[in-house]
């Protein structure tokens, strides 16, 4: 017998399962008897039986393939492993034929080295080692057969025996623990394949496409290996360790990979190449590209910024309290605070930051770069010997977890008795013991890890660690976002990564890249405190993913953290804000701006700088196209402000009218001069007059543009070029002044314009003379036209003198008597009318609903119908006019400051109901109530008061009220 017997007399743990040891003992004697080697087995029984009782899959093997278990028993370990490696060697011809030997070998490998491991006879090298070299072997079998059939099918013209390997120009690289010759028990192995293009066209037939003939191979390689038969499977692959797995094919070309690690590689990719070796295919082209990576992998100087980032791929750990919470069950040996990454990362991070300027820190071997980090001053021995020592114990641990039943697992069992099966595998009786030992290894690491770089920016978040290093997403990383109320953490942690490949023009730099890795984990906060992370992260991705470039936005970001989550929330709750700024995310450029925070109502001469950049433009689009960035960024700043409960709904109307009175004075004289070049010069004035919410000064987000345009000319006059006459001149004005509004550019667009209040409304001519204007007041419009009279205001004139006149004949029209009429009831009338044709749309409907604001607004109208005709005071603010009417002022206020918020949030009209709890605490908030039900009762009861109000201002069937004239 060999000394695996004698080794394998260690203490395995007692046996917990006699009845299941007693029939794997009754089969092995059954074939002991049958083939001679009964006494060997009698004699190793007493080793044998705790191991196969705990681990299922280490009996499963030993009991299908008894003559394997005594080949191993009766030969050297080294011997026994350079007989499987050499068999694997031997392997060839067709892919199919290959498929049963290697399962058998891997089934054998697997059997020697549990029991080589557990009896002790092997250390973590040689088991890792074996487990690797065979992996290597696997490999260039399956490449072999491979290429065998390639070659009978004419596509594959290269001798079989060519020097350059089975598939001249392809190469695979072992990475990972693979590369390292650090394979785990049960691991998977991460195969990257690349080809050189010149070479491998030169082996392949003719009318063979080499990339689609190579996708095949490694398609091929995958699933010869990974593929799961009766005999089992070989080893699962891995093949995501390629540039950009998500859009590049299985195997790159190497021109184009160097390319890629050189322009948007990340350190993680850097990490991961510091084990990367040639495995199988053609040696030399896979040595070239290696050595070509060496100036990437080991960069001579890294600035401020790049380490950091280097720094980052451990501070995405949440470590800022060490040990704490730390329990043996459940703990994930591999990637858990305190497990076998820690010590990778500890390593690896160090190594990318020194390993430039000295060679001797290169080593792939985790071990080996700690002793020479060691060596040079940069690890202490107490904290070398202490990682070390835990390294090989969880090393050894996490494989005596993958023993029970050969699965990818690096978890300790929660189940007691599960982990007992490991602890007995770990030699040790004692579950109590064995999880005190673990928990203190665990936590001996996590100090250790939290050591390195103490101090700085965290780049976890306080709900647990964010790490988007790899090409799969982390567990622990999506248990935080599942904790941070994430419905679909998966998703969230495939859209961060891909930003971290650079998929996005924000992250497409490097310097964009090492921003986004610090500004992730606060982004990925932020969101969570909304109550809405979903929509928020949703809306933000939109933004994001369409910023033309990212550094001068993380940037200020990462400096204003308050303000980034005030630009966070708006993603949660006002989409249509989110939206805009998706469309177009130049918007954020106002943020820049020194007066973004300055109180709304403070005068920071913008209207002035409107009406200064239109000018300077030059022409018609370009005034347009200035207006429009200048608006965009105002709106924002707006919105920031309502959404924020920075401002008040009438300062929020006042500020918004003021930009679109800026937007209007602006585009006005372009307006002109455009009508100008088009027909020439014209002898006369025109004016621009607002109406509704725009005249009195009460606009929300989503308001539109009620205007009319008013002109005088001398009565044959015509324009200098083309003979336009005054109503054809002013109406080319009045088009293109509605196009410089309306019209939607690549710098976006400005506001809907409505101009049916006009005399005749759409009927009449686009324009009005003042004349007609004035006679029409005098004859023809009826009391809803005065109505909507009271609220008109001069916006621009063309000549200041005219301007005046314009605004003495709005005020005259007002003014003048109109016998008969009875104001009251017409009022009344119209609103009985719109209460049948045009029903609110629900409660949320703040403008139709009864009590709110139309009723509000239509005795504010009557009120100053009333002023009008007694020669009182006019004024166009629906608010100053109802100052004799409380409980009506109350109502307006109240939805015009709900209504604020909402043309902020939606497009269109939105349902509260059905937003997250966030955003309806905010609302609530704007008008003082505790929380959303408060703020509904409230309205309620609001309603019903202001409607009795209204009715009492305006009763129905009233017949001969006041008729002011």
């Amino acid at each position: 017998m060999s000394a695996v017997l004698g080794a394998l007399l260690k203490p395995c743990g007692p046996v917990r399962d006699a009845e299941a040891a007693g029939r794997i003992h009754e089969r092995l004697v059954e074939a002991a008897d049958e083939h001679g080697w009964r006494a060997a087995l009698d004699g190793a029984w007493g080793a044998l039986e705790p191991v196969l009782a705990a681990s299922p899959y280490l009996a499963g093997l030993a009991r299908r393939w008894p003559e394997r278990l005594r080949r191993i028993l009766e030969t050297a370990p080294e011997t026994r492993l350079a007989e499987i490696l050499a068999a694997t060697d031997a392997i060839e011809g067709p892919a199919d034929e290959a498929k049963a030997p290697l399962r058998w070998l891997k089934a054998e490998l697997h059997l020697l080295t549990a029991l080589s491991d557990l009896g002790g006879v092997w250390d973590l090298d040689a088991v890792t080692g074996a487990l690797s070299r065979f992996a290597d072997a696997s490999a260039q079998a399956a490449l072999r057969c491979l290429a065998h059939d390639q070659r009978r099918r004419g596509k594959l013209i290269s001798a079989a025996d060519d020097p350059r390997g089975p598939v001249p120009g392809l190469f695979i690289l072992a990475m990972g623990k693979g590369g390292a010759f650090e394979l785990n028990y049960s691991s998977d192995i991460d195969l990257s394949l690349f080809f050189e293009p010149e070479v491998l066209e030169s082996a392949l037939g003719e009318g063979v496409e080499a990339q689609g003939f190579v996708n095949r191979l490694a398609q091929g390689l995958a699933s010869l290996l990974s593929e799961r038969t009766a005999d089992g499977y070989v080893f699962r692959v891995d093949l995501r360790l390629r540039p950009d797995p998500s859009s590049t094919p299985p195997v790159v070309a190497a021109p184009m990979a160097l390319a890629y690690y050189e322009s948007v590689g990340q350190n993680w990719e850097r990490a991961a190449f510091i084990k990367a070796r040639v495995c199988a295919g053609d040696a030399a082209e896979g040595a070239d590209f290696l050595q070509a990576l060496v100036p990437y992998i080991w960069r001579r100087s890294l600035d401020y910024q790049a380490v950091l980032d280097i720094q980052s791929i451990k501070k995405q750990i949440h470590v800022h309290k060490t040990g704490e919470g730390l329990e043996a069950a459940g703990a994930n040996l591999k990637l858990g605070r305190g497990g076998i990454r820690e010590i990778e990362f500890y390593v690896q991070t160090q190594q990318l930051i020194l390993g430039g300027r000295d060679k001797g820190l290169r080593s792939s071997r985790t071990l080996e770069a700690l002793n020479a980090l060691t060596e040079r001053g940069h690890v202490t021995l107490e904290a070398r010997d202490e990682l070390a020592a835990a390294y090989d114990e969880l090393r050894a641990l996490e494989h005596r977890v993958q023993m029970l039943a050969d699965e990818q697992s690096h978890v300790l069992p929660v189940d007691p008795e599960r982990r007992a099966d490991v602890a007995a595998l770990a030699g040790q009786g004692d579950l109590a013991a064995f999880d005190a030992g673990v928990e203190a290894v665990l936590v001996g690491v996590n100090r250790r890890y939290g050591e390195l770089f103490e101090g700085g920016e965290e780049l976890s978040s306080p709900y647990g660690s964010l790490v988007f290093t790899g090409v799969e997403n982390d567990p622990g990383t999506l248990e935080t976002l599942k904790r941070m109320g994430f419905s679909e953490p998966a998703t969230v942690s495939d859209t961060i990564r891909s930003w971290h490949h650079g998929r996005i023009p924000a992250t497409r730099t490097a310097r964009g890249r090492e921003l986004f890795t610090r500004l992730a984990p606060q982004l990925l906060t932020a969101v969570a405190k909304t109550g809405a992370p979903d929509a928020a992260f949703r809306r933000f991705a939109v933004f994001f993913s369409g910023l033309s470039a990212g550094v001068q936005v993380q940037a200020l970001f990462l400096n204003q953290p308050k303000l980034f989550d005030l630009v966070v929330g708006v993603m949660a709750f006002a989409p249509r804000l989110a939206r805009a700024l998706g469309r177009q995310p130049q918007a954020l450029d106002g943020v820049l701006d020194a007066r973004f925070m300055t109180a709304l109502g403070t005068d920071t001469g913008l209207a002035d700088q409107v009406v200064r950049e239109a000018h300077e433009a030059g022409d018609f689009e370009g005034a347009m196209n200035a207006v429009r960035r200048l608006h965009r960024e105002q709106t924002f700043r707006i919105g920031m402000h309502v959404i924020t409960g920075r401002t008040t709904a009438e300062q929020a109307g006042l500020t918004n009218t003021s930009l679109a009175d800026a937007c209007m004075r602006g585009l006005a004289p372009a307006a002109l001069a455009e009508a100008e070049r088009m027909g020439g010069a014209f002898e006369g004035a025109v004016a621009v007059v607002a109406l509704g919410k725009a005249g009195s000064r009460e606009m929300t987000a989503g308001s539109d543009l009620d205007l009319m345009t008013v002109y005088a000319a001398p009565p044959e006059a015509t324009s200098a070029g083309k003979g336009w006459s005054a109503d054809l001149f002013y109406g080319r004005f009045t088009q293109r002044f509605i196009a410089a509004l309306s019209a939607h550019t690549a710098e976006g667009g400005l506001y809907e314009v409505d101009m049916r209040l006009r005399p005749t409304g759409s009927k009449g001519p686009v324009s009005v003379r003042l004349e007609a204007l004035e006679d029409y007041y005098a004859t023809e419009a009826e009391t809803w036209e005065f109505m909507a009279l009271t609220r008109a205001r001069l916006v621009w004139a063309s000549d200041a003198a005219f301007g005046a006149r314009v605004e003495a004949t709005l005020e005259a029209a007002l003014r003048r008597p109109r016998p008969g009429v009875d104001v009251a009831r017409d009022v009344r009338a119209m609103r009985d009318l719109m209460d049948r044709e045009r029903r609110p749309k629900g409660f949320w409907d703040l403008k139709l609903s009864a009590g709110a604001q139309v009723d509000a607004e239509f005795v504010a109208q009557y009120r100053q119908l009333c002023a009008a005709a007694a020669g009182e005071p006019l004024t166009v603010s629906t608010l100053e006019a109802l100052r004799y009417d409380p409980v009506l002022a109350e109502t307006w206020r109240t939805h015009q400051q709900l209504g604020q918020l909402m043309a902020c949030a939606f497009d269109g009209r939105g349902d509260p109901d059905a937003e997250p709890s966030g955003f309806q605490t905010r609302l609530a908030a704007t008008v003082g109530a505790p929380d959303f039900e408060t703020l509904k009762a409230r309205l309620i009861d609001l309603r019903l008061r202001a409607r009795r109000a209204f009715e009492g201002a305006l009763p129905q069937g009233l017949d001969g009220g006041r008729d002011g004239n």
